[in-house]
């Protein structure tokens, strides 16, 4: 069962894209998403799809525009991520049979998502939001709708995001940032698979 954590490697290059993923998937790290705002991302997810699509679940985030979603789904990625909840993105993903994760931070922004077709819901600015907030949209929300903590979370508040009702994380900088070698990467996700194990 893959773990409930969602790579995002903004900045990432095509170059550094296979040898990043392998360190990734090789931890235990199966979720990938590479921003749209990466250099050349398209580029970078077609790489890790021929590499790696068959057992990683390989997509786009910061996808804006219904366009971004249609470009994103000509290279065969399998997920959207985006950091905020736009009804025509989300069912533009939710046609193609793509998973969706809209950015949300209130119940209107949770409850149009989910209306919209949304297959979970990214919890962002998770540090900014806080735990009170998850608890208490998690009073109102279907409990079989995942929430995914992102922003400024980090293993060592795994275990209270999890109590809130969090179902998983997503995690950038914390993983990944512009240039690291995949030595570096590797050694931080093993770290982080540690850590959720360990509460999860």
């Amino acid at each position: 069962m893959s773990l409930p954590i969602i790579a995002i490697l903004r900045g990432i290059t095509p170059s550094e894209a296979l040898p990043v993923a392998k360190a990734l998937i090789d931890a235990g790290i199966d979720q990938i998403e590479v921003p749209l705002n990466s250099p050349q991302p398209l580029d970078s997810i077609k790489a890790m799809l021929d590499a790696y699509g068959h057992s990683a679940t390989i997509g786009a985030g910061t996808v804006l525009t219904v366009a971004d979603v249609q470009a994103v789904a000509e290279v065969g990625a399998a997920m959207i991520v985006s950091p905020n909840a736009d009804p025509d993105v989300i069912r533009q993903t939710h046609k193609l049979g793509l998973l969706s994760y809209p950015g949300v931070y209130t119940a209107t922004e949770c409850f149009a998502a989910i209306a919209a077709g949304a297959s979970g819901l990214k919890l962002f600015p998770a540090d900014q939001a806080g735990i009170g907030t998850l608890k208490a949209l998690r009073a109102v929300l279907p409990p079989e709708m995942p929430v995914f903590a992102v922003g400024g979370v980090g293993p060592a508040d795994f275990a209270t995001w999890l109590q809130a009702g969090a179902n998983g994380f997503g995690i950038g900088g914390a993983l990944y940032r512009p240039g690291d070698v995949p030595d570096v990467v590797a050694k931080r996700a093993a770290e982080i698979v540690t850590a959720m194990k360990a509460v999860a």
